[in-house]
């Protein structure tokens, strides 16, 4: 990792998209979003009308978890084969164990997706804090992809909100000890959400999510309180390939341990993943079909490695 290149440069730094302005349409902020996801993939969403109170609680609830007794926090351990539940994983550095970080991923939406035995009692209020933030992030989420189906023609937005009407989300809570070696040390190693969209919180705002841009990785600097969006492998398969799923990764710091929320949205259960017919005619389709189920065995079988899925789904011209 020592040997990739760092760009630090300000000039480099994602798009900021105001939702604000989103929500009367803006025409000069609707075309940002429309760039923002067709060349970088990522952006960071301001005035987004989550509650502060929310984000505040949502921060707080994860802290308190992650610093239980590991006992406590076993209690809802991943089982064997299962994406569900609370579990460590290892960070390597210069191909040696350096520490262990932590993650806990919950089903959240629909309601009716929710197995109560991986959500915690302790703290006291992180099933309601985790139900109402859940809630809040899916409506953020419903209103971009409306927006960025308008943003790809006429007749998309239709196609967009049937598929992600009722759609699933899962939540996980991450937390990155700090590491001395952090320089030479990834939290998560490059690849690609399987996702329709991605809202990541960054609960203490410490600096760790590097985007690959063109070959080279740029460091996203965090803006309190905004979430940073990013387009899934679900949402490029459906805009054939005009907008991007990107490659990013989870550095480490040396000094400060990091903690973060990541909210994945997917389509409903009837949805078929692939491109939308609209969206063929000029170069026709980039990708294959799926049903959801091949699509989610497919994402099952798959490593949290580069961009797997995509490379599967791609069409050999």
């Amino acid at each position: 990792m020592s040997g990739d290149l760092v760009l630090v440069d300000d000039s480099l730094q994602i798009p900021i998209i105001d939702m604000r302005k989103l929500m009367v349409e803006d025409d000069d902020e609707m075309a940002k979003l429309h760039l923002a996801c067709k060349e970088w993939g990522f952006f960071q969403l301001i005035n987004h009308g989550v509650a502060e109170e929310s984000i505040e609680k949502m921060k707080v609830d994860l802290q308190e978890f992650f610093k239980l007794p590991a006992e406590e926090r076993n209690a809802y351990e991943r089982p064997q084969n299962s994406m569900e539940g609370y579990g460590q994983h290892h960070i390597f550095g210069r191909g040696k164990k350096l520490d262990s970080g932590h993650m806990f991923l919950l089903a959240s939406l629909p309601p009716s997706l929710r197995n109560l035995r991986f959500w915690p009692q302790n703290p006291t209020s992180f099933r309601a804090t985790l139900d109402k933030y859940s809630l809040e992030l899916q409506e953020v989420s419903n209103y971009l992809l409306k927006l960025m189906g308008k943003n790809l023609g006429n007749g998309i937005p239709k196609h967009v909100t049937e598929m992600f009407e009722n759609g699933r989300q899962a939540v996980r809570m991450n937390y990155y000890p700090a590491c001395v070696n952090g320089n030479n040390a990834m939290g998560i190693t490059p690849h690609t959400d399987a996702v329709g969209l991605t809202l990541l919180l960054q609960a203490n705002e410490v600096q760790g999510l590097e985007i690959n841009k063109n070959g080279k990785w740029i460091p996203v600097t965090p803006i309190p309180a905004a979430f940073i969006v990013n387009i899934g492998d679900i949402i490029e398969v459906m805009s054939n390939g005009e907008y991007k799923s990107i490659e990013h990764r989870t550095v480490l710091d040396q000094e400060n341990e990091r903690f973060s929320i990541a909210a994945f949205h997917f389509p409903n259960v009837k949805a078929v993943i692939g491109p939308l017919q609209d969206l063929v005619k000029k170069n026709g389709e980039l990708y294959k079909t799926l049903s959801n189920d091949e699509f989610f065995g497919l994402f099952q079988k798959g490593k949290l490695e580069g961009k797997s899925i995509l490379d599967h789904m791609k069409l050999e011209k």
